[in-house]
Formats: structure tokens, C-alpha cells, sequence
């Protein structure tokens, strides 16, 4: 079994680990910027001037603490293994809300208030970026686990979401924001429904199932549905994000745009392995006949089927929203 005590252990301690080594840096810098303008008001150290040298020593300050979050490479140990040993709804949680919180951070703190600093480190975040996508894209195809794979996944998604907002373009920081709320659906959606697997047949082993389309077939289909959200296809929320992060990093940055776009390939085949593992092929002898989704775990599904559709139709619902003055 994989979910033994010791793991769970290591898992709270790595994100215990990560969490207060950048929570550090980033209390440091807010320190240093409150004892050098005697205020911690957003609005007002916005209007600030802070010398550029001062700039890039509090911006590495606290973007070291948002890149554990997002999480970028090399940071990004503890995601598999808390999303891992998490439960269910603690997958759901971290997915969903905590891994944003970074993208807030980079437009409220980092991209006003530090704007030299960011402008000065833009590259390495560009770097940083398409390191992370590219190598969780590769590392997913290598995951025998369930949650693994919607973890890594979830790495990739947000360099994609850091690299549209590191743009500082329109389109660029609507795409990160539009991302973020897509994949804040889709990424609990698919852990939800390894959540439905695992609750019947105990194990999140990729080679355990098999066939599972032809006994749940109302399962597989909400499931093949948030499989094509993740993979960013026309008419989902993550389509429309995602094409918008590449169209503002574009015209800042063309060779790493097109670096990053490889994971338009590299998310589909993964995520098409996934799903023909998963619901195709002949019957797994492990597998028992057991029901499809009952009434409750259907209802938990839809709202977020529906929301990830009209998102990826209707834009103009969340993006007019963002050019409220």
C-alpha cells in the first residue's frame, strides 16, 4: 500500500518543510519593506518609489516563498507527494484554492510594487516556467499513480498560468487569471473522480484498472469530459486561459512561448494514455462489477461539468469582470 504512516509523515513534513523555508524569505522582505516605508497598505507602496537594487533583493525574497506554492521547478518535490497521501478533500482544497494564491501574490505584491524587480527577472521566471511545464509534462507519462499524475499535471498548468502573468500584457495576466479559475474546476474534478475509483476498489495503481467505460459508463463519460478540459480542447475553461497566456508571453518572449506550447502535445498524450488505461481495453481481472456513480458523487460533478462549459463558451462572463475600473 502506498498510503502507510511513514509516507503520510514524510508528505506533512516536506510541506511543512518547503512552506516555512519560503515563508521566511517572504516575512523578511515584508519586514524590510514596512520598515522602509512605515506602511504595509498595498495601494500605498504601489505609489512608492524603491531604489531597483533594493527591488531585486525583496522580489527573490518573496517570489522564492509564491514559486514553493505555485509550485515551480526545483520547488515542487512536496506537490505529488502531499496531493499523494492527502484525502480526498484535502486534494480537493489544495487544488482549488491553494495553489492560486500564488497568482494573486504575483499581481497584487510583486508585478506593483516591485514592478523593476520584475521586469529584471522576468527571463528566469520564463525559464523557470518552461523547465516546469516540459519536465511535468515528461514526468506525468512516467507516474503509475492516480494522483500523481493529476498532480504533476497541475504543475505544468500553473507555469503556464505564472508565464501569461509575467507577460504584464492584457491578454497575458486575463489568461493567468482565466487559467487559474479553469483548472481551479477541472483539477478537482479529476481528483474527485480517482476519488470515486479509489473508493471502490481501494487503489490508485494506474495498471489495476481496465475496461471501466463498459461497467460505468456514466462515469467514464463525466470522466472523459474533465480529460479533455485538462487538455486544454475548444470549448473549456482551460482552452480559453491557456490560449490567452500564450497569445500575452508571446509577444514578450517568442522562443519560450514556443517551448511552452509543446505541452499542448505533451498534456494531450498523457492524458489520452490515461483515459484508454483507465475505461478501455479488455476487463481487469482485479476489477469487480460494482455500481456506476450513485446520485450524490453525480451532483458533486455537475456543477463543475457545467461551470468548466459555460466558462469555455460564454468568457465574456469573467473577463468583462476583470475590466471594471
Amino acid at each position: 500500500r502506498l498510503e502507510t504512516g511513514q509516507q503520510k509523515v514524510r508528505a506533512a513534513f516536506m510541506l511543512f518543510l518547503y512552506t516555512l523555508f519560503g515563508s521566511l524569505f517572504m516575512l523578511v522582505s515584508f519586514i524590510t519593506i514596512y520598515l522602509a516605508s512605515g506602511s504595509t497598505d498595498i495601494l500605498v507602496l504601489s505609489h512608492m518609489y524603491i531604489e531597483p537594487s533594493a527591488q531585486r533583493l525583496l522580489w527573490l525574497g518573496i517570489f522564492l516563498a509564491l514559486a514553493i506554492k505555485t509550485p515551480l521547478l526545483p520547488l515542487h518535490i512536496w506537490l505529488p507527494l502531499a496531493h499523494t497521501e492527502a484525502p480526498l478533500a484535502g486534494s480537493i482544497l489544495l487544488a482549488a484554492l491553494v495553489l492560486k494564491m500564488p497568482i494573486y501574490a504575483f499581481l497584487r505584491i510583486l508585478l506593483p510594487i516591485l514592478p523593476d524587480g520584475s521586469h529584471y527577472f522576468t527571463p528566469l521566471v520564463y525559464t523557470l516556467c518552461v523547465i516546469s511545464i516540459v519536465y511535468s509534462c515528461f514526468s506525468t507519462l512516467r507516474q503509475i499513480n492516480l494522483k500523481s499524475i493529476v498532480a504533476y499535471s497541475s504543475i505544468g498548468h500553473l507555469a503556464i498560468c505564472v508565464l501569461g502573468v509575467f507577460s504584464n500584457s492584457v491578454q497575458g495576466i486575463e489568461g493567468g487569471i482565466y487559467l487559474g479559475l479553469g483548472h481551479g474546476l477541472v483539477s478537482p474534478a479529476l481528483f474527485i473522480c480517482v476519488g470515486i475509483l479509489y473508493d471502490r476498489y481501494h487503489s490508485l495503481i494506474i495498471h489495476y484498472y481496465r475496461g471501466v467505460a463498459a461497467m460505468k459508463p456514466v462515469f467514464a463519460f463525466l470522466f472523459f469530459i474533465f480529460i479533455l478540459a485538462n487538455m486544454a480542447a475548444p470549448l473549456t475553461a482551460n482552452f480559453i486561459g491557456e490560449f490567452l497566456c500564450f497569445l500575452g508571453s508571446f509577444h514578450r518572449n517568442p522562443a519560450a512561448t514556443l517551448l511552452a506550447t509543446s505541452s499542448v502535445v505533451l498534456v494531450a498524450s498523457y492524458s489520452i494514455w490515461l483515459y484508454n488505461r483507465v475505461c478501455f481495453g479488455s476487463f481487469s481481472p482485479y476489477l469487480k462489477p460494482l455500481s456506476d456513480l450513485n446520485r450524490r458523487e453525480f451532483y458533486v460533478l455537475l456543477p463543475l461539468l457545467v461551470l468548466t462549459i459555460l466558462l469555455g463558451i460564454i468568457s465574456n462572463i469573467v473577463l468583462d469582470c476583470l475590466h471594471v475600473p
